[in-house]
């Protein structure tokens, strides 16, 4: 805070209200200016060339990620965002000292262009919103109803949701391993049962807020073996173990048509089949 105030040309925005993480974002980002915006926690440390080696990375890309590591430990916190058949979303490498499961090297564009600096740099799926890089033009573009990332994600998932509505729309995402930060996390999943009943119930909302939002009938077909039987284990632990959830469910119910209003404007705006997004879902 104190380096934001004492800094001549940074806006300082204050919101009277938690209005959640999203709308925080979209506040600041309807008035930035500049060909990037990057994305940072207030328990992320970034080392001197992080952003500089993350623009330097994105030409043909509209997000990017340095490797992330863990505060504490050194291990790797995140290399970017991978999709599963389950429908749950994890950090790549977390908790290992390197790893490039759930990547793959971005195509060359011609024998000489590569379209990556280093031979360790790979394309992901997406990024973790703790330490992001967005060009501007990717923020525009996949903005809809005015909102770049969606409010209704108050807390987590908001960065994969985005991730997934930026692949419908041919964005693609990097991963740049010379670009290091560091990463205070509170939350993971092992930690569930000492997070606030609130987090807990945006934790199960957004499960199925995400894929009713971006999911084709594909991909639904594909997964739906291994979505299915997780939303079976969800919805009985909300039932039975963890009925301070039951919100989540109601909440759905409730919103369903802004869902479907949300669902339709970014189906209606695909420039990606599901069966070329198949591979990133493993």
């Amino acid at each position: 805070m104190a380096i934001v105030r004492e800094c001549a040309t940074a806006q300082h925005i204050i919101n009277d209200t938690n209005r959640g993480f999203s709308a925080a974002v979209n506040h600041a980002v309807r008035v930035a200016n500049g060909e990037f915006v990057l994305l940072l926690n207030p328990d992320a440390y970034l080392e001197p060339d992080y952003v500089s080696s993350l623009v330097s990375a994105m030409d043909g890309f509209g997000m990017a990620t340095g490797k992330l590591l863990q505060a504490d430990s050194g291990f790797v916190d995140s290399k970017g965002i991978r999709m599963t058949r389950s429908g749950r979303h994890f950090d790549i490498g977390q908790g290992s000292r390197e790893s490039g499961v759930g990547s793959r090297r971005p195509e060359k564009t011609s024998d000489s262009d590569t379209r990556h600096p280093t031979p360790d740099t790979q394309e992901v799926f997406g990024v973790s919103g703790a330490a992001a890089m967005y060009r501007a033009t990717f923020i525009t573009d996949v903005t809809v109803g005015g909102e770049f990332l969606d409010e209704d994600f108050f807390a987590f998932r908001e960065d994969a949701d985005v991730a997934w509505r930026g692949r419908l729309f041919g964005w693609k995402a990097i991963y740049v391993p010379e670009a290091v930060a560091h990463h205070v996390r509170t939350v993971t999943p092992e930690k569930r049962r000492a997070l606030s009943a609130v987090i807990n119930m945006h934790g199960v909302k957004n499960r199925f807020l995400l894929r009713l939002k971006n999911e084709g009938l594909y991909l639904a077909l594909r997964n739906a073996p291994f979505e299915l039987t997780r939303d079976l284990i969800v919805i009985l632990a909300t039932l039975t173990i963890e009925r301070s959830s039951l919100p989540a469910l109601t909440w759905l119910w409730k919103n369903r048509r802004r869902i479907m209003e949300k669902r339709r404007a970014i189906q209606s705006r695909r420039r990606i089949s599901d069966r070329d997004l198949a591979g990133w879902f493993v």
